[in-house]
């Protein structure tokens, strides 16, 4: 019989075709069996798939057919991220229109992802910039504005020039643009919001719910949230009906507040330079204002900054010593944090100690180390360590920690303070100033203001007989079709919202869509939902730990609270894959180190690239490209096809893990018959336990090795022919969610009438796995001496006794004195002698 020829292009296309035939993953609700809910962070349609994708995807694949074929009823569904920059700033690269180059991009991803033989259900497919999605978005961005929890203001915004549009304070990376690495201007502007902050403290608190989610993730989630508490303090402003409220962690310094620092954007600065009596004093100050409003955010908060500020003129009063303070504005201060004002202690807060240094300004220690005593003039730093309060008044004496509570209650009780918790997190900015994205559904009235668009009219649509401009701005503010519309309260002439959503509000629900993506009566149906949420596995990158988690673990506690949905958290597991690198870089165009999945596809086989990606690494671990790798999976996948192709005249289908009598085998039978069901426990073990592919994988090989040394002495005999079948077929089981294809055709081939993508998962037989006799190692006072096989399961003195006579281990007891014996079953013994 002539070998036959492993060709996985052929046989790949042919499982794929058959599978979607006959409907294998597409999935339904059903009450009678067990869900669970696989999902992958969808990709944004910019062409065309990479290797970080095919890493993400051949994970979350590997997870929903092993779960699948555990019994459960799996969702694992995939769609498309299609608003955004990047398909507009392309579209105008490349003068076509951004709907043309999503679509068409999509085109192309759908069919490369087919081509990797994932189970996806394609029914459910969904892609962002369909109205089909977006109607129900804009629906509950109205439930929002209606609760409040959607609002406008005027405020300072993160300004891309390059970008034209507004970025949320997350997506500023170091000054620059996330997505063109241009410096970030600051601007004023009208923006829509979202109260984030309302949900700030439940959060905060979920993040002890989620087990199942990285550490990592969760500190930087707090760490991003940002609790503070600590006391919210009022100081009057003198000659003026105003106060300045400060939230400070560290109300034991009060009594060391020698003068005030205000954000330059703080609504009281304007209020006292107006009243400045000092003209030339109030414009320079204003230059110095405007000049720090310009100032990148994440620059001014940062420890290595220039400390720079300059007086307002004016005064406030410490409430604890009736102090003059003189009221400074400073650019390290931001209005972002706390109140935008900020008591300064310069004695005990390095910021405030090099201001004061730098502008002359007092101190005044409050706070004194144990056996030392600070003198201001002599400090080269702040002390901001425990210590005792001094010149406090009533509080001298106190630890300055049970000062903090002394000195808020009698604040408290005059008035001038309380105990509060403060947050770094800020509301989200949804607005963009870019076309293709969704519409905000409300209309500008003269009459009436900002309406709501009605729900009869939705969707608002995104009009596509536009043109996208070469210097990017948004086409809808000059696009009359779209700006004119009708006041849906007075029926008079309105203007439409042109900005359109941030992304991140597409992809803050879409896992909830999935659910029932073909459903146009609710959009999230409550019994789907009910079945199918929350996700039991998400996997994406850490790089996604802030920005899209966090705001998709609002937008999920929002929806409850207007009775869309009955969820607290979208994502119960929670896994983080490494990136794909190749010579210690991560894969990128710019650095010409990108490695085409369809190149690999057609050289090795979709199964090939998938084992690759699967085998190298840990999943949440870096992957380093290696072609050798690459090409050593190959080899793997082909010494199976060929293992398998020779062995067939002797094969039969009698199952993964068939019965057999143990008793009746061959020694050489059993050995194997052992191995299969230790490969089949161990795989199991190793995907449900930490999704460690990679030793799973190992798993495999072994037993194919053992294969390939036992089949010449059994496939002789009908036990031997027998043995081979079953751990054959136990191979292909547990080997066909990382390589589906090649395993799907050896099982047909093997004579199987069934599809392997419908099989069960194999159950291993403890029986099976038990041993006659082990090896055992054998130390003489901790160094190793010999080795002794001794019955599986001896006791203590059988094992002492086969170790005393092994002829290494008694040459090692000659003139010594056995002093005592440890034994641990079937592992070691160790020999103490004196």
């Amino acid at each position: 019989m002539p070998e036959s020829v492993y060709a996985p292009e052929a046989i790949e296309a042919k499982w794929q075709k058959t599978w979607e035939e006959r409907g294998i993953f597409k999935v339904q609700v059903d009450p009678s069996r067990p869900k669970f809910y696989v999902l992958e962070m969808f990709p944004y349609p910019s062409g065309r798939i990479h290797m970080g994708h095919v890493r993400n995807y051949s994970i979350g694949d590997v997870v929903a057919r092993f779960k699948r074929m555990q019994g459960f009823n799996v969702l694992h569904p995939m769609g498309w991220d299609a608003f955004g920059l990047p398909a507009e700033n392309a579209a105008v690269k490349h003068n076509t229109h951004p709907a043309k180059w999503t679509y068409e991009n999509i085109a192309t991803m759908r069919t490369q992802l087919r081509r990797l033989g994932y189970s996806y259900d394609w029914d459910r497919e969904l892609a962002t910039c369909h109205p089909g999605y977006y109607r129900w978005e804009q629906l509950y961005f109205l439930k929002l504005l209606e609760k409040g929890l959607a609002y406008r203001k005027k405020s300072p915004v993160n300004w891309c020039p390059s970008c034209h549009t507004v970025l949320a304070n997350e997506q500023v990376e170091e000054g620059l643009c996330w997505r063109c690495d241009s410096a970030v201007e600051q601007r004023e502007l009208e923006q829509w919001f979202l109260r984030i902050t309302d949900y700030a403290g439940e959060l905060l608190d979920w993040l002890d719910k989620l087990p199942g989610w990285p550490e990592r993730v969760l500190t930087m989630q707090r760490n991003w949230i940002g609790q503070s508490l600590g006391s919210e303090l009022e100081f009057q402003v003198q000659g003026m009906d105003e106060r300045v409220a400060v939230f400070t962690t560290r109300p034991d310094t009060l009594y060391g507040a020698t003068f005030m620092s205000l954000a330059a954007e703080h609504p009281l600065v304007e209020k006292l330079l107006a009243a400045c009596p000092d003209s030339e004093l109030a414009e320079q100050a204003r230059a110095f204002v405007h000049k720090v409003r310009n100032m990148d955010r994440i620059v001014r908060g940062a420890d290595d900054l220039e400390k720079e500020g300059v007086f307002t003129g004016a005064y406030c009063v410490n409430p604890v010593t009736g102090a003059q303070m003189p009221i400074w504005v400073a650019n390290f201060v931001l209005m972002g944090y706390g109140t935008g004002a900020v008591m300064a202690v310069p004695a005990h807060d390095q910021r405030d100690f090099e201001f004061a240094r730098k502008y002359g300004l007092p101190m005044q220690v409050v706070i004194q180390p144990e056996g030392q005593t600070l003198d201001p003039a002599t400090m080269d730093a702040a002390y901001a360590a425990p210590g005792v309060l001094v010149n406090s008044g009533p509080f001298d004496g106190l630890p300055n920690e049970q000062a903090k509570a002394a000195i808020t209650d009698h604040l408290a009780h005059s008035g001038l303070g309380r105990t509060t918790v403060n947050y770094r997190l800020r509301d989200w900015n949804v607005s963009r100033q870019r076309y293709w994205g969704a519409p905000i559904p409300v209309v500008y009235c003269e009459r009436c203001g900002v309406v709501p668009v009605a729900e009869a009219d939705l969707p608002v649509l995104l009009p596509l007989d536009v043109k996208t401009l070469p210097d990017g701005k948004s086409p809808l503010p000059e696009t009359d079709s779209f700006l004119a519309a009708t006041c849906p309260t007075c029926g008079g002439p309105a203007r439409r919202e042109t900005d359109t959503m941030d992304t991140f509000m597409e992809s803050s629900w879409y896992f909830m869509r999935y659910a029932c993506a073909r459903d146009e009566a609710t959009g999230l149906d409550p019994e789907a939902l009910k079945y199918w949420l929350n996700v039991d596995l998400y996997i994406g990158g850490i790089e996604h730990a802030i920005l899209h988690l966090l705001y998709s673990r609002f937008y999920v506690k929002a929806l409850r609270d207007l009775g869309v949905v009955d969820l607290d958290e979208p994502f119960t597991n929670l896994l983080t894959q490494g990136m794909v690198l190749m010579d210690g870089s991560k894969m990128s165009k710019s650095k010409g180190n990108v490695v085409d999945p369809d190149d690999m596809i057609r050289t090795y086989g979709a199964d090939t690239t998938r084992l690759f990606c699967l085998f190298a690494a840990p999943p949440e671990k870096d992957l380093e490209w290696s072609e050798q790798g690459v090409e050593g999976a190959s080899r793997f996948l082909k010494r199976l096809w060929r293992l398998v192709d020779e062995l067939l005249p002797v094969l039969s289908p009698v199952g993964p893990c068939a019965a057999m009598d143990g008793a009746a085998l061959s020694e050489a039978a059993r050995d194997l018959r052992r191995k299969e069901h230790q490969t089949v426990q161990k795989v199991q073990r190793d995907i449900m336990a930490n999704f460690q592919f990679n030793t799973a994988i190992a798993a495999v090989m072994e037993l194919v090795n053992a294969l390939y040394l036992a089949k010449d002495e059994l496939a002789g005999a009908a036990d031997g022919a027998r043995a081979l079948s079953s751990a054959i077929s136990s191979a292909l089981v547990v080997l066909s969610p990382v390589a589906p294809h090649l395993c799907e055709e050896l099982w047909q081939r093997m004579g199987y009438d069934t599809l392997l993508a419908s099989a069960p998962w194999p159950a291993h037989d403890e029986a099976a796995l038990a041993v006659d006799e082990v090896t055992v190692i054998v130390q003489v006072n901790g160094k190793v001496r010999g080795r002794v096989a001794v019955p599986a399961g001896a006791d203590g003195a059988q094992m002492q006794a086969l170790a005393l006579a092994e002829p290494n281990v008694a040459k090692h007891l000659e003139g010594h004195t056995v002093r005592k014996v440890i034994t641990v079953p079937d592992k070691l013994v160790n020999i103490v002698v004196g």
